[in-house]
């Protein structure tokens, strides 16, 4: 079983461009490795989340700028929050029983995206968002079968590796819980051959 640290190695991002350095990430252990997919024990971590509406790529974006917007001091205080990986995305509800493989698509409530907040913050010393769509919440953690892949943030490229996940999970005989969270470790400017990306499906 591997510990992966908070201060894992990614690509770092500013408003102003990239750089490559080490920022901070949920802590997880690694359970189990296939040739797919990993399976995965995360601890809890607060996030900041924003609820907008489909399509699913544009959803992305549009959710990125508003919780950029908030780390960057648009808060009561106008403090600066250091910026942490990833950014997730999943369709709204997200806590339905699966009972077949899962695109991702808009629903009418739209796609919570979520930006995970430096384990220095608690939700009563994170400052308060200026912006009222954005809420602060503590995810409980939990096991996931994760797949991890590069290139843009398409809909095909995202169902191509979802599929494959799904069928990994499958054949080895286990059981998901809720809809998939995209996981994107980039903010949108950087060149998609760069990008590191990921799926999480909740395992039961």
């Amino acid at each position: 079983m591997k510990l992966v640290p908070t201060a894992a190695l990614t690509l770092g991002v500013t408003l102003g461009g990239a750089q490559a350095h080490a920022i901070e990430e949920p802590v997880f252990q690694i359970v189990q490795k296939y040739d797919a997919f990993e399976i995965r024990d995360y601890q809890p971590y607060v996030v900041a989340e924003v609820v907008v509406p489909g399509p699913a790529e544009e959803a992305g974006n549009q959710g990125f700028r508003i919780l950029a917007a908030y780390i960057f001091g648009k808060n009561k205080g106008e403090r600066n929050i250091e910026m942490t990986a990833p950014v997730t995305q999943t369709p709204v509800p997200a806590r339905l029983e699966m009972t077949a493989p899962v695109t991702q698509s808009a629903t009418d409530a739209g796609f919570a995206i979520q930006f995970k907040m430096p384990a220095s913050y608690t939700l009563e010393s994170l400052p308060e968002p200026l912006d009222a769509r954005i809420k602060l919440k503590v995810l409980p953690g939990g096991r996931f079968a994760v797949i991890r892949y590069s290139g843009s943030w398409s809909e095909s490229n995202y169902s191509t590796h979802l599929e494959r996940l799904n069928a990994g999970v499958t054949a080895a005989g286990l059981t998901t819980t809720g809809a998939p969270i995209y996981s994107r470790y980039n903010a949108p400017f950087v060149p998609w051959f760069m990008r590191r990306n990921e799926i999480w499906l909740s395992l039961n």
